[in-house]
């Protein structure tokens, strides 16, 4: 069901479908979708969850801090036929992973044949851009908006486009649009605190994470008088984004002797915790980006080396590379100005007028009759590779949903549906959690 999220103005409601396939992007899109409206009247937003491993638990998207908006699980069939209902929406909003927006793209393409007028297309990323730049991005070419979070991404976005001969006129720069909160001030009403932002997928090995948590354990006893804490970004059995084969709880759980009085694993919204916060330390999470927005003193781990595996290497520059040793010895990172201003973190109070180009080119595109949408991809320049995609999200190589695909009828009630659903995704959960892990080990014997 459409909800209101209030903006400054009351000029009229901004008719939004946002579309996400993970607790991130779910965040990223709602809370883009309100930023975008912000001067154009109150958002309508209505959610939709693309169903598939990564669909979030209700606990997971209370985390995200999104207040007041309601979502449900829609398949790619179901989401086109609502999408692409005459005079539906006015925007789309697509907070998917690079080959869901290729897909929806093709399939919006393919309900909107012959319309006059159609939704503005908006798509972006959830966090830092370190991998797959420009696999993720032709993958997002064909939205009329293509959202890049700070200057440096926006000049990187643009020379991917250019080099590969496609309009840069749809990469327009604003900023993450979840960054915010008080700026930084130390209390001496709570403890000292330091959280260590973990991440799901990096690092990925047992040895490496079993590392970054025994030294964050090692840092609340040597510093009895701080609290320490572990964000962790789910419960066993969730996922995310990412996969996450080796939980921090599960490892925590065998640690000797447990963990110390004053080291604690928590969850919750990110921002609420570094409310508490007067050290955030991670790997490469997008945390880093918020806490520095606050002015938090902010470290990015170096234990396990400076690699575009673990993607630190995004913040080579940034003043806050900085390792557990030295954080033991009281030593706090010093961020570098030239590059936060750079990577779109104004601490400064520059932030309000981050969205301002994105608003303003929102509102040309929506006076205007659009053409039709047209992605980079096609069966002429990607025929090998174009339609594979497509079947993977159920549509056919024209974009129409593929009548034997998922999502389709199967007979079953609707009750009975959510139940092998649930079941078939505990499956898959179970076996990349425990099976997956023992037979990788298994092979290495």
């Amino acid at each position: 069901m459409p909800v209101a999220i209030p903006s400054e103005s009351a000029e009229r409601a901004l008719r939004v479908a946002v579309l996400a396939d993970s607790d991130t992007r779910w965040k990223w899109g709602a809370l883009t979708a309100q930023r975008l409206a912000e001067t154009t009247g109150d958002a309508v937003v209505d959610g939709m969850l693309l169903r598939g491993r990564a669909t979030p638990t209700a606990r997971q998207l209370a985390d995200t801090g999104v207040r007041g908006a309601d979502v449900r699980e829609v398949t790619t069939a179901e989401f086109l036929a609502e999408a692409g209902a005459e005079d539906a929406y006015d925007v789309v909003v697509l907070a998917c992973v690079g080959g869901a927006v290729q897909a929806m793209l093709h399939g919006l393409a393919h309900q909107w044949q012959g319309r006059r007028r159609r939704p503005v297309v908006v798509t972006g990323y959830v966090g830092v851009v370190y991998e797959k730049l420009t696999d993720g991005l032709l993958l997002r070419n064909g939205a009329d908006i293509v959202l890049a979070n700070s200057a440096y991404d926006a000049d990187r976005f643009r020379a991917v486009y250019a080099g590969v001969g496609t309009r840069t006129g749809s990469i327009v720069e604003c900023a993450l649009p979840f960054l915010g909160g008080a700026p930084y001030a130390p209390s001496d009403k709570r403890p000292h605190t330091v959280t260590f932002a973990v991440q799901p997928s990096v690092p990925s090995t047992r040895k490496d994470r079993l590392h970054l948590l025994q030294r964050a354990v090692g840092h609340a006893r040597l510093h009895p008088e701080r609290e320490v804490l572990i964000k962790l970004r789910s419960r066993p059995g969730e996922h995310t984004t990412h996969i996450e084969e080796l939980p921090y709880q599960r490892l925590a759980e065998r640690l000797p002797g447990g963990l110390p009085d004053n080291c604690r694993l928590v969850y919750g919204h990110m921002g609420e915790v570094l409310d508490r916060t007067d050290v955030l330390v991670t790997v490469s999470s997008t945390a880093a980006l918020e806490s520095l927005h606050r002015g938090i003193p902010t470290g990015i781990l170096t234990d396990l080396g400076v690699r575009e595996a673990l993607g630190n290497h995004h913040f080579v520059g940034s003043g806050c590379l900085i390792s557990w040793d030295r954080l033991d010895a009281g030593e706090l990172p010093t961020p570098d100005p030239e590059w936060t201003a750079r990577q779109g973190v104004a601490s400064d109070g520059g932030y309000e007028a981050a969205f301002d180009a994105a608003r303003k080119r929102l509102a040309e595109l929506l006076a205007e009759e659009l053409p039709p949408l047209n992605p980079y991809y096609t069966s002429v320049t990607a025929g090998g590779y174009l339609p594979g995609l497509l079947n993977r999200y159920g549509l056919t190589p024209d974009g129409t949903p593929n009548a034997t695909a998922g999502g389709t009828s199967t007979g079953l009630g609707g009750a009975a549906r959510r139940v092998v659903r649930r079941a078939a995704r505990g499956a898959y959960r179970q076996g990349v959690q425990r099976v997956a892990p023992v037979i990788r080990r298994m092979g290495q014997l």
